[in-house]
C-alpha cells in the first residue's frame, strides 16, 4: 500500500458516488458528509440513534420507513465501496511489493553462495514442501460474478482507464453481493476450484518453472501443493455427506483435465509437426472426454508419457522448438497429477467415539457403553481385532455418514490417486484413542491392517496440548500403530489449531502453548525415529493464528521440526493474501523463504532459558486475565445479547453452522471459532486478539522488569511476530462504536472491564516496542487498515444503531427489519477487514 492508492481510490470512488442508480435518492452524494457526521459525533459518544436520527432530520429531512431504506442504501454502497479498494489494491500489488524490500529465493541463495552453502541450499530447497490448505469457512461473502468484476476492474485501474472502470463501476452497483440461500458445500468448493483453476494453476506452475530454470539443480514438485477441505470437512456441518465428498474430487479432477486441456490446445497450435500432431492430437481427445464425464478417467502417468513423446521427438527432430511451452505442462502435470488439490476428511473425536460404540453395541461386545472395557482390552480391539460392520443403518445420521465416508475412501484414491485424498483429521484430540478409533474403524470397515491414509490428531485444546506428548508417545509405543507409521514413511502429521487455542486460553497463552507443544512433539517423534511435519489451522486474523505469517515460520527455532510448512488459509485470506496469481506467487514465495530461513538459520532463532522463562511467566498472568474474562457472569450474555453473533448464521456465507451443537444454551465450546473471534471483530473491540496482553505486562513492569520484556522484544523474532500481530488487532479496535453500552444498566461495567484492559494493552505495548504509534514498524499495513476501517465506519455505525434498537425495545414493530440491518451490515466489515474472524 503506498500513498498513491489513497488518491486513486479517492478519484475512483467521487466517480462512483456520483453515478445514477434508480431509486438511489442521491445517498451517494450523501455519503462523505454522513461518514465526516459520525465520525465527528462518535468522538463525542454521542449514541449511534441519535446520531443516525439527527443525521436523517438535518440533512435530507426524513423519517420513519425512507430513514430505513436510507441505511440499506448506506449499507450497499459502503460494500462496494470496499470491492473497490480491494480492485485498487489488488492493482498496485506489485509496486506494493516492491516498496516493501522482501527476502526471495534469489536473496536466499546469494548468502548460501556467499558462505559456501550452496549445495546445503539446494538440499533444503529439494527437500522442502508448504502446503497451502484451502478451507470454505464462512468469512468470505463475494460472489464470483463479484470476483471477475474485481478481476476486470483492477486491470482497468492499472491502466488508468477512466471509462473502463466507470462501466465496470456501474456494473458493480447493480450487481447482487449477497447470496440469496445458504451456499451447499458443493457449491462453496466450486467457488474455490474457480479460483485454482484461474489463478493457481498457472502461478503454481510458473514459480515451480521459474525455478527450475533459474537453479537446474532443483527439481521438487512438491515445493507448493493445494490441500483441500470444503466437501472432506464435516466436522460441525452436517451437510456434507459420502456423495458430496464424491462430488468434489470429480469436481477437482475434471476441472484439472480443463486445465490441461486448455494448455494443450495452444501448444498444439504451436507444435504443427507431424509425428507430434499424432500423439498430442489423441492425447487432446481423451482430456475432452474427462473433462465432462465422471467415469473417464486418465492417470497422470499416461499424459506424461505422451509428453514425454512428444519430448523426445522435439529434440531429436525439431531442433527443441517450443520446448519450454512442453516442459511447462510437464511439470503441471508432475505437480497436480490427476487430483488438482488433495481433499482432507476431518470429523469431531466425539462423533467417532459413538460410532465405535454403535458398532460394538450392535456386534454384541459391550451391553451400554465403552466404559465397560478395561483400556487394553479396548486397544487390542482397535489395533488387532477386526469388528464386523452391522449392516442395519443407524438413526444417527453422524454415524452413518462416518461409516460409509471411510468405505468410500479407497474408491477415492482410485479415482484421483493416492495424493488426491490421504489425510484424516481429528478435531478435538484430547487422547490416544482420538487416534485410535479412526485407525480401528479404518481396519474394520476395510477388513485389513493397512491403510493408506495419514491419521492426524489436531490438539487444538489447552487439554489437548497439554497432552499431546504422552498420547503421541502412547501411541507410538503401540506396535501396529507404530508399524502404520512406517507404512507413512516415518512420518507423522500433527496439526494445532490456533482458532479454539485461543477461544480456549486466549492470545498469549495459546501462542505459547503452541510453541512448546511443538517443541515437546518434535522430541517425542525423535525418540521414536519418527519425522514430526506440523500442520497449523491458521485463520485470517491474528487471534486465530493469522498475521504476517512469514515471520511466524522463520522464528521457530531449532526445537521445532519444519521440513514442511503446512496450514489452512480461508474466506478473506484466499481473496487478499492469495487472491491472484500475483500475489499467489509473491506469498507462496515467501512462505518458502521462511521456511528456509528458519531451517538454514536455526540458532538464530532460538529462544534463551531466560526468554522462555518470560515469556511463560508473560503467557500465565494473560491467561489468568482471560480465564477471569470466560468465567465473568456477564461473559457469554454479553456476547448473546450484545454482539452480531447469534446473526451469523443468517448471513448466508457459509453452509456450516455457527455452533457445533444445536443446542438452545449458548456454550463456549460448541462455539466456531469464527463465529466468536468474527463478533468481537463487528463490535470493533477484538477482544480474542490481544486481551490479557496489557495485564501480563503491566504485571511484570511492576515489578522492575520493564527493561528485559524490552529487550525479549527486540532479540526474540518469535515474541516480536507475537506483539507485532497483537498490534494488527488492536489497531483495528474502535471502542468509541460501542460507546453508548456504558449507558446500558446490565453491561455497562462489562463494557469499561473489556475497554481498560484495551487501553492497558495498548500502552504497555508502545511501551515495549518503543513506538509513538501501534504498528509503526508496518507503515504499508496500517495505512491500508485506516482507509478499510474510513470506508467502512458508516455501515458500522448502522449496524450498532440497530443492535442498540433491538436491545432497547424488544416491541419495537420494525425489530426485524433492525435484525436484518445486523445481517446485512456483516458483510462489508467481514470483506474490509480481510482478516475479521
Amino acid at each position: 500500500m503506498n500513498i498513491d492508492s489513497k488518491k486513486i481510490f479517492q478519484i475512483y470512488n467521487s466517480l462512483f458516488l456520483n453515478l445514477y442508480y434508480k431509486d438511489s435518492n442521491h445517498v451517494g452524494n450523501l455519503m462523505p458528509i454522513f461518514k465526516e457526521h459520525a465520525k465527528r459525533e462518535l468522538n463525542k459518544e454521542i449514541n449511534p440513534i441519535e446520531i443516525i436520527d439527527s443525521f436523517c432530520k438535518a440533512n435530507i429531512e426524513i423519517v420513519g420507513p425512507d430513514q430505513m431504506d436510507f441505511m440499506f442504501k448506506v449499507i450497499q454502497y459502503a460494500e462496494r465501496q470496499i470491492v473497490l479498494f480491494d480492485s485498487i489494491e489488488d492493482a498496485l500489488y506489485p509496486s506494493m511489493i516492491k516498496a516493501q524490500h522482501n527476502i526471495d529465493i534469489n536473496d536466499i541463495f546469494s548468502i548460501q553462495e556467499d558462505n559456501g552453502l550452496t549445495e546445503q541450499f539446494f538440499q533444503k530447497l529439494n527437500e522442502f514442501k508448504v502446503r497451502i490448505v484451502l478451507t470454505a469457512h464462512p468469512t468470505q461473502f463475494y460472489r464470483p460474478p463479484v470476483l471477475d468484476i474485481m478481476d476486470k476492474l483492477k486491470k482497468q485501474i492499472a491502466i488508468n482507464n477512466l471509462e473502463g472502470v466507470d462501466m465496470l463501476l456501474h456494473q458493480l452497483g447493480l450487481t447482487s453481493l449477497v447470496n440469496s440461500k445458504s451456499p451447499s458445500p458443493l457449491e462453496e468448493a466450486k467457488n474455490i476450484i474457480h479460483i485454482c483453476r484461474n489463478y493457481y494453476y498457472d502461478a503454481i506452475g510458473d514459480l515451480y518453472f521459474e525455478l527450475s530454470k533459474r537453479y537446474p539443480e532443483f527439481q521438487n514438485y512438491e515445493l507448493i501443493t493445494l490441500g483441500f477441505w470444503p466437501c472432506g470437512d464435516r466436522d460441525g456441518n452436517p451437510f456434507v455427506t459420502e456423495e458430496t465428498t464424491k462430488n468434489v474430487m470429480d469436481e477437482l479432477r475434471m476441472t484439472l483435465m480443463k486445465n490441461y486441456y486448455n494448455d494443450l490446445k495452444s501448444l498444439i497450435t504451436k507444435l504443427t509437426f507431424k509425428e507430434i500432431e499424432e500423439i498430442l492430437s489423441g492425447l487432446k481427445d481423451t482430456l475432452y472426454s474427462a473433462m465432462f464425464n465422471a467415469d473417464q478417467r486418465i492417470s497422470y502417468l499416461e499424459i506424461l508419457d505422451k509428453l514425454k513423446a512428444t519430448e523426445t521427438i522435439l529434440i531429436t527432430k525439431y531442433e527443441s522448438l517450443y520446448l519450454s511451452d512442453l516442459k511447462r505442462l510437464m511439470a503441471k502435470v508432475n505437480i497436480f497429477k490427476t487430483h488438482f488439490a488433495s481433499l482432507d476428511i476431518r470429523q469431531d473425536h466425539s462423533v467417532h467415539l459413538k460410532t465405535i460404540e454403535y458398532i460394538l453395541l450392535k456386534g454384541g461386545l459391550i451391553n451400554h457403553s465403552l466404559a465397560e472395557l478395561s483400556e487394553a482390552d479396548l486397544i487390542n480391539l482397535l489395533t488387532k481385532e477386526f469388528v464386523k460392520i452391522p449392516e442395519a443403518t443407524s438413526d444417527d445420521t453422524e454415524i452413518n455418514d462416518t461409516i460409509k465416508n471411510i468405505a468410500q475412501l479407497k474408491e477415492l484414491q482410485q479415482t484421483n490417486g493416492e495424493a488426491g485424498c490421504h489425510r484424516y483429521i481429528i478435531s478435538n484430540s484430547e487422547d490416544q484413542f482420538s487416534v485410535l478409533f479412526v485407525f480401528g474403524l479404518m481396519r474394520w470397515i476395510n477388513k485389513e491392517d493397512h491403510c493408506n491414509f495419514d491419521i492426524i490428531p489436531l490438539f487444538e485444546t489447552m487439554q489437548g496440548m497439554e497432552a499431546c506428548e504422552q498420547i503421541m508417545d502412547t501411541l507410538f509405543q503401540i506396535k501396529s500403530y507404530r508399524l502404520h507409521v512406517t507404512s507413512r514413511k516415518d512420518k507423522q502429521t500433527l496439526m494445532l489449531g490456533f482458532s479454539d487455542g485461543t477461544k480456549d486460553g486466549g492470545y498469549l497463552k495459546a501462542n505459547w502453548s503452541i510453541f512448546r507443544s511443538k517443541e515437546v512433539l518434535t522430541t517425542v517423534c525423535k525418540k521414536h525415529k519418527v519425522s514430526a511435519i506440523f500442520f497449523d489451522g491458521r485463520g485470517g486474523p491474528p487471534a486465530r493464528g493469522g498475521g504476517k505469517t512469514h515471520d511466524f515460520y522463520s522464528a521457530l527455532g531449532e526445537g521445532i521440526a519444519n521440513d514442511e510448512i503446512q496450514m489452512t488459509i480461508q474466506g478473506q485470506t484466499i481473496s487478499s493474501t492469495y487472491g491472484t496469481s500475483e500475489k499467489f506467487k509473491f506469498n507462496a514465495e515467501q512462505l518458502i523463504t521462511s521456511g528456509l530461513i528458519g531451517a538454514i538459520h536455526k540458532k538464530d532463532t532460538n529462544l534463551s532459558k531466560e526468554d522462555r522463562g518470560l515469556i511463560q511467566e508473560l503467557s500465565e498472568v494473560s491467561y489468568e486475565k482471560y480465564s477471569a474474562l470466560k468465567s465473568h457472569p456477564l461473559f457469554l450474555d454479553y456476547l448473546e445479547k450484545m454482539t452480531t453473533l447469534k446473526y451469523y448464521s443468517g448471513a448466508q456465507i457459509g453452509s456450516r453452522p455457527a455452533k457445533r451443537k444445536g443446542d438452545a444454551k449458548l456454550t463456549l465450546k460448541d462455539l466456531r471459532a469464527i463465529s466468536y473471534v468474527g463478533s468481537w471483530s463487528q463490535l470493533k473491540q477484538n477482544i480474542p486478539g490481544y486481551f490479557g496482553i496489557g495485564t501480563a505486562i503491566s504485571a511484570l513492569k511492576a515489578q522492575g522488569r520493564m527493561d528485559d520484556i524490552k529487550s525479549l522484544y527486540q532479540n526474540a523474532p518469535f515474541f516480536r511476530t507475537l506483539i507485532d500481530n497483537s498490534m494488527m488487532s488492536l489497531t483495528k479496535c474502535f471502542f468509541e462504536l460501542t460507546s453508548y453500552m456504558k449507558s446500558n444498566e446490565e453491561f455497562k461495567d462489562f463494557w469499561v472491564y473489556l475497554f481498560d484492559e484495551y487501553l492497558l494493552s495498548k500502552e504497555m505495548i508502545l511501551e515495549t516496542t518503543g513506538y509513538n504509534t501501534l504498528m509503526q514498524n508496518d507503515p504499508l499495513t496500517k495505512e491500508s487498515i485506516l482507509i478499510r476501517e474510513e470506508i467502512v465506519l458508516p455501515l458500522m455505525l448502522i449496524q450498532n444503531y440497530a443492535l442498540q434498537k433491538i436491545q432497547t425495545n424488544a416491541d419495537d414493530p420494525n425489530l426485524e427489519l433492525y435484525k436484518k440491518l445486523v445481517v446485512r451490515s456483516l458483510y462489508g466489515n467481514i470483506n474490509a477487514s480481510r482478516n475479521s474472524a
